[in-house]
């Protein structure tokens, strides 16, 4: 097994975090949207309530949503003193969000679509009128999963932080089998969590060590430049 797919394009920088951020965001705001457009419209065929959301993602949603992320990443991050450079945990990217004021964004963007799609006739008024007064249905879901979606990637992060410890141990134990249990689960917890710097090159050098005791034989009689690689992990 490699981490190396998963950490090759994991370049840490801002742009990095933010195309991140913009699909995993992206994806649960999506979903959120969908959610609440179909608590709205319970009468509806499932036929319509597609043609409907359709429209709207057609018609500004999606690109919205992707600039309303940025927007909010950006001025997030200056208020809360990130001037330059990424982010260094999960939490000043909840934070940073939260600040910058998404969910705000999301309600005048839609809010801009429904007018827009309504003019160009593809809903009716009466549609637009149950989307606009009912549009805190649709806040409060894209508001709920977003949440969920940092909870869920802080618990990632705990893991990743445990499985680095416990393959630590096994490595300082001489221990194969245990580091390349927690390897394997190292190297699947990283393909779904936010690209942060530490962690990134912790797994890196954790990758290195790995596969320099494994294609050895599972032999831990290491170089001086390996010994001095291993260093980096104390």
């Amino acid at each position: 097994m490699e981490l190396e797919n998963t950490l090759e394009n994991n370049i840490i920088n801002d742009q990095t975090q933010k195309n991140f951020l913009e699909t995993v965001l992206g994806k649960t705001i999506n979903t959120a949207v969908d959610i609440g457009i179909r608590a709205l419209l319970p009468d509806f065929i499932d036929e319509q309530v597609i043609n409907i959301k359709d429209n709207l993602f057609e018609y500004g949603v999606k690109d919205g949503i992707k600039k309303t992320i940025d927007d909010a990443i950006d001025l997030g991050k200056s208020a809360i003193g990130i001037f330059t450079g990424n982010f260094e945990n999960i939490e000043q990217m909840q934070s940073a969000v939260q600040t910058g004021g998404l969910i705000d964004g999301i309600s005048n963007l839609l809010d801009n679509v429904v007018n827009k799609v309504t003019k160009k006739g593809l809903i009716n008024s009466n549609v637009a009128n149950i989307l606009t007064e009912g549009k805190d249905i649709i806040l409060n879901n894209v508001e709920s999963n977003i949440e969920k979606t940092f909870a869920e990637q802080l618990s990632s992060a705990k893991k990743t932080n445990t499985y680095i410890k416990n393959w630590k141990e096994y490595f300082n134990n001489k221990d194969f089998n245990g580091m390349e249990e927690e390897y394997k689960k190292l190297e699947s917890q990283l393909k779904n969590l936010i690209p942060l710097e530490n962690t990134i090159n912790e797994a890196r050098t954790i990758e290195n060590l790995h596969n320099l005791i494994k294609n050895n034989g599972q032999n831990f009689n290491l170089t001086q430049e390996q010994l001095e690689l291993a260093q980096k992990l104390k």
